[in-house]
């Protein structure tokens, strides 16, 4: 979310043969909190400032003397055919053909004047963002580091995933289900030495208890009706890498002493036989209950707990990280379209104030789910975050076709602010602060949508 009186990341360099245009664009750009801005009047310097400058959002107007946005697009293309640099067009022309050609030229997105500034601002803000989001994915590797998010806490994680990879110690992960103790583990293991050899996860409570101890620990020929060959288990096919064992709180206990007796001893008995065979292998357990409050009530061996709890890593629900929800949202956006063929679709400020809203106790799984809804035009199922109110507006623009796009733009937009106004308790600067806009323009909102901030304290 743009707020204000905060330095925003990211080096825009405007394009524009009115020099009232760029006086504007870097006074609101300034005034949200980007700070690295240059801007040109004459389209033949583009090139000379984009070499030195090196931005990473581009806002260039397509009507300009001596050379027009398709030739500047060109000309970037010629100089630098790798960049990275986002291109946002900004014009009049208001017909799909340009549009199309626009896009097709290079650019990423395309506003028409007179442009909506908090639009705008919005848009700038989602491009940068992904931008970051792709270096991000790029710089760790999608195998290597997939845990995502900037926030303190999965700062500590990442920190702590990188200080304990390369150990030999066994791992429990605490966490709620679907805060990605699968991808954590997956990242210990593939930042570790073992990562070239198998990285095995079994999930204990999916497991049938009259089978589990042969798919853990193997089996002879004979050691049991139908056991017509011997199998090694899933701790012997780990040998030299990983085993991730998933809800451990739903391992049998008869099967927690043999369990036991494999972490200490580094050796197990295949269901019958006699013979002890060494592995090497790094267990990494996780679960989504309190183990020590478990084992108190005896639903857990309590020597078992100790001995797993060396290192305890506990993963945050996606409540208590809401400044990764965005860049989450986007990621799981950006996958999607890709294994769908499907186009970027736009996301918009009051989109990310819905995901924000949210309070996501299916945490990251629940995410990833939405953003694929999304991508296939489903929209969002977080029915319960608008008030009713809110509610009668979008059931009055997706059911009344008649309406223009005005009026369903402007339907949109009243909900959007009402949302704020309700999120931030009728208080006028901080819901301006988060929509983005300036505070009049909030205000002249409020008149023409008849909008009391008094109903919303």
């Amino acid at each position: 979310m743009v707020t204000e009186n905060k330095v925003l990341s990211g080096k825009i360099l405007i394009v524009d043969d009115e020099p009232d245009n760029i006086a504007l664009l870097r006074q609101t750009l300034q005034g949200v909190g980007y700070t690295s801005l240059r801007s040109t009047e004459d389209p033949r310097e583009v090139v000379g400032v984009f070499e030195e400058f090196k931005p990473d959002l581009i806002l260039l107007d397509l009507n300009m003397p001596h050379m027009d946005g398709f030739q500047v697009m060109n000309k970037l293309k010629e100089v630098d055919p790798d960049s990275s640099a986002l291109i946002l067009i900004l014009t009049a022309y208001q017909d799909n053909k340009t549009r199309l050609r626009a896009l097709e030229s290079g650019a990423q997105e395309f506003l028409t004047k007179p442009i909506d500034l908090a639009e705008l601002i919005c848009r700038i803000q989602i491009m940068l963002e992904v931008k970051n989001l792709r270096s991000e994915i790029s710089k760790f590797g999608k195998e290597d580091f997939p845990v995502l998010g900037k926030s303190p806490g999965m700062v500590r994680l990442k920190q702590i995933i990188q200080t304990i990879a390369n150990s030999n110690t066994d791992v429990l992960l605490f966490g709620e289900t679907g805060t990605g103790k699968d991808l954590v583990a997956s990242c210990l293991h593939n930042l570790s030495d073992r990562r070239d050899k198998n990285f095995v996860a079994i999930n204990c409570g999916a497991i049938p208890e009259t089978i589990i101890e042969s798919e853990l620990f193997g089996h002879e020929e004979g050691a049991f009706t139908g056991a017509n060959s011997c199998r090694i288990g899933k701790f012997e096919y780990a040998d030299g890498g990983t085993v991730f064992l998933d809800e451990i709180e739903s391992l049998p206990l008869d099967l927690q002493v043999k369990f036991l007796r494999v972490l200490q001893e580094r050796s197990l008995e295949r269901l019958g036989s006699n013979k002890l065979r060494p592995i090497d292998v790094r267990v990494i357990a996780a679960t989504k209950v309190d183990l020590k409050e478990a084992s108190d009530k005896g639903r857990f061996r309590q020597d078992l707990y100790y001995r797993l709890n060396v290192v305890q890593i506990a993963l945050p629900p996606l409540r208590e990280r809401k400044e990764d929800i965005s860049l989450l949202f986007q990621h799981f956006v950006l996958q999607a379209c890709s294994r769908h063929n499907l186009p970027l679709p736009s996301i918009s400020t009051g989109l990310i104030n819905q995901l924000n809203s949210n309070n996501w106790e299916g945490n990251i799984r629940e995410l990833k789910n939405e953003a694929e809804k999304y991508v296939l035009g489903m929209g969002l199922g977080l029915a319960d975050l608008t008030n009713d109110k809110n509610k009668d507006s979008l059931n009055t623009m997706e059911t009344n076709s008649s309406l223009t796009l005005t009026e369903r733009m402007n339907i949109f937009e009243k909900k959007i602010i009402e949302e704020e106004f309700l999120r931030h308790k009728g208080n006028i600067k901080n819901t301006h602060a988060a929509l983005g806009i300036p505070r009049q323009t909030l205000v002249d909102k409020m008149k023409k949508y008849s909008i009391d901030k008094k109903d919303f304290r």
